[in-house]
């Protein structure tokens, strides 16, 4: 229960404010859940909690058994290969346009009430 300081817009508290303002984050909007960082470990992650995908990596790893093998190895990693990249491809164009609406919002201009 902390009390958050409000200063007017003037001059004369301008060094206050720049005190105060820093122990607050921003009121800027973020909706994405990725960075350029993060991108690849956090879509595969999300991508193998799909039990389809992990049905997928248990073929190909099977596949590399000489016993078990039943087509070429590259074959097997195709359909897993073809739907991860689908499902990052849509992901990342998602993100990117959640990331083109918060800047769009974040430098919109606002009415402030002032009496």
């Amino acid at each position: 229960n902390k009390w958050r300081i409000v200063f007017p817009n003037n001059g004369r508290q301008q060094r206050d404010w720049d005190q105060a303002s820093r122990s607050y984050s921003g009121n800027r909007i973020q909706t994405t859940k990725y960075t350029w960082f993060t991108f690849l470990p956090k879509n595969l992650f999300e991508q193998f909690h799909r039990l389809a995908n992990l049905y997928f990596v248990f073929l190909v790893v099977l596949n590399w058994f000489p016993q078990m093998e039943v087509f070429h190895r590259e074959i097997t990693m195709l359909p897993l290969i073809v739907v991860l990249l689908a499902s990052m491809i849509k992901d990342a164009t998602e993100d990117y346009r959640k990331y083109q609406f918060d800047k769009m919002i974040n430098s919109s201009k606002t009415k402030v009430y002032d009496k």
